[in-house]
């Protein structure tokens, strides 16, 4: 029998460890010494994979189980994505996904212990109750790893082909699917395919909390966030001002915030521009909020890539997405560099102002502008009193704080993140 061969809509031919295991359970009963034999090496080279997947991910208890709920809830296919937006569906997709749940069942209700005995391989029966290491599991947040293992107790517990469905489903639309279910942030690649939409698995875990004084800034930023995530009019975002005062470290805090309300962050760089409209491709009819994030984004007067992005912000014959908008920070209030010769030049261009609006006019295309400018040295101090008390800095107020002067001279001016960098020192001085 071969497992994968019988599934339809859940097509899982390039899981060796799949492949492998499910092999090793359909013929450890196999009379011929020799190939008993095989069984058992390749019993012990699978549970090495095993057990490498699921300490990457974080997963405990039953492994197997574990294993076969990953593969489930990372399919991306014509059931899983339709569940995701509705739940369970009608339809005679239904049939197909219950055949395909009715292996996977026959799979989790497999008998480890008897395998075991047969091969001689006592260790296999040690992955139904792993405990993993503390430290364990850097590719899922704690929050989506548990869901997962907790729906692999319940899919294990499922009396019936039918349940086993029902519970999926509810996690599908729970949860979501795939890379866009499982994970916040993403960046873009390219691929023999094109633009390939690629998850970050190590995301800073920034709060707004974490970014001290600019509360109204944040106040902004918050109300259009959480109009968009409620399905409500929202507009593409400009967050500028000087550096270091905080505008990525907001961003980045946002889709910490709002990630379980279904909001993701696509990051991608001025020289991925033309691969706009393939990203969004991707992602329009998928059952999220997506931020399309444009770090430090500005353009030298010689550069057209901002053609690009105003294409896609406004204009064209298809209208941007309700379920897209574009977060942008920049040190520069205009995006395109400005020169004064952009005013008084006009031998070369006749119709030099229509050329420096052209430019001009990227910035009108963010509805909400907001600004982070740099502290004063009232505010400074106040940044760098906060940030010593979280991170548990025990010097007296009045040496912390003439010692934060003397840094913020010799290190870049006043800026949060100098005063960051005064505490991370002041830290690594203990």
């Amino acid at each position: 029998m071969n497992h994968a061969k019988e599934l339809i809509l859940y097509q899982v031919k390039d899981q060796d460890i799949f492949q492998d295991f499910t092999y090793l359970l359909d013929h450890y009963d196999i009379e011929d010494h020799k190939k008993r034999e095989d069984l058992r090496n390749l019993g012990y080279d699978v549970l090495h994979r095993l057990i490498e997947v699921s300490e990457s991910h974080g997963f405990e208890g039953n492994l197997w189980h574990n294993y076969l709920t990953f593969l489930i809830v990372n399919q991306e296919n014509a059931y899983s994505v339709a569940c995701e937006i509705r739940g369970m569906v009608e339809g005679s997709i239904n049939r197909f996904a219950l055949h395909d749940f009715a292996v996977f069942k026959e799979l989790f209700d497999k008998d480890l212990l008897a395998a075991a005995e047969a091969l001689g391989l006592p260790e296999l029966t040690a992955i139904q109750d792993y405990c993993r290491v503390e430290t364990g599991g850097k590719v899922y947040n704690t929050r989506i790893r548990d869901n997962i293992v907790s729906l692999s107790n319940r899919l294990a517990k499922a009396e019936s082909p039918e349940r086993f469905q029902y519970l999926v489903a509810e996690f599908y639309k729970n949860f979501g699917v795939g890379k866009f279910g499982l994970h916040k942030a993403f960046r873009i690649v390219h691929s023999d395919q094109g633009a390939e939409i690629v998850p970050i698995t190590n995301i800073a875990h920034v709060h707004l909390d974490d970014l001290v004084g600019y509360e109204l800034a944040k106040e902004k930023l918050v109300a259009n966030t959480e109009a968009f995530v409620k399905g409500k009019k929202a507009n593409n975002c400009l967050l500028f001002g000087d550096a270091g005062t905080g505008k990525s470290t907001s961003v980045k805090a946002i889709v910490n915030q709002y990630y379980d309300q279904g909001l993701r962050m696509i990051e991608i760089y001025k020289h991925q521009f033309q691969d706009l409209n393939s990203v969004i491709a991707q992602i329009k009819n998928r059952n999220y909020k997506f931020i399309i994030y444009m770090d430090d984004l500005s353009f030298e007067e010689f550069e057209i890539e901002y053609k690009y992005l105003k294409a896609v912000i406004e204009g064209g014959l298809e209208r941007k997405p309700d379920n897209i908008l574009i977060y942008a920070t920049s040190n520069r209030r205009h995006l395109v560099r400005e020169k004064f010769s952009d005013k008084e030049e006009r031998q070369d261009d006749l119709h030099k102002n229509d050329t420096v609006q052209e430019k001009l006019s990227l910035v009108a295309r963010f509805g909400v502008k907001i600004y982070f400018g740099s502290p004063t040295p009232k505010e400074f101090k106040e940044i760098v009193r906060v940030l010593a008390e979280k991170n548990g800095v025990s010097l007296p107020t009045e040496t912390l704080l003439a010692e934060a002067n003397k840094w913020e001279l010799s290190h870049g001016g006043l800026s949060g993140r100098c005063a960051q960098q005064f505490i991370d020192y002041l830290l690594g001085q203990q």
